[in-house]
């Protein structure tokens, strides 16, 4: 399938682009090969599987970092967003924030994550999370939440890649609420 193809599958679940803001609840299909800290992880040319996924591991963080910190005035534009994201994942954060400007919300708090690392092949890296959103929910820029449903647990998938010596997260899927 094509990059394209990737992104329009990833977009067209709309109600899986509000998760990525913390609004999970009942998104299903077909999922994608799929903590937060700060700057570009890179790696060097001979590196073990080990620390390759703990590369990958510092990248899917990081991009859940950069987008908990833009959801909470939401910027679809953010260079951040850029940091650690690209292709579909990056597409399918600014398709999530998009939605969060025209309703007028904003995501505060932050989504605890677990993630594993499910395989692994050359510079290439899938993880699979539980994600915590229970803390992590959208108000209204009044500052009263935006609805009475409460942040849940989801099951999300990714795929890291390196490219240029530097791991992003391509491809990105989130499950259900509910789902772990």
């Amino acid at each position: 399938m094509t990059m394209r193809g990737r992104v329009i599958r990833q977009l067209r679940w709309g109600c899986v682009a509000a998760a990525a803001l913390g609004l999970v609840g009942g998104c299903t299909g077909s999922p994608s090969d799929a903590k937060p800290s700060e700057g570009t992880v890179t790696t060097g040319v001979a590196r073990t599987p080990g620390t390759a996924h703990a590369d990958a591991i510092a990248a899917y963080r990081a991009m859940w970092s950069d987008l908990t910190a833009v959801a909470a005035a939401p910027d679809p534009q953010s260079p951040r967003l850029k940091g650690h994201a690209t292709a579909g994942a990056l597409e399918l954060m600014k398709y999530g924030l998009r939605k969060a400007v025209k309703e007028g919300v904003v995501t505060k708090g932050a989504p605890r994550l677990a993630p594993t690392v499910v395989s692994a092949r050359d510079s290439r890296v899938v993880i699979r999370d539980c994600v915590d959103g229970t803390d992590w929910l959208e108000y209204k820029r009044s500052g009263e939440l935006k609805n009475d449903v409460p942040g849940s647990h989801f099951k999300t998938d990714a795929t890291v890649r390196r490219a240029k010596g530097i791991w992003k997260v391509t491809d990105l899927y989130m499950h259900e609420s509910g789902s772990c």
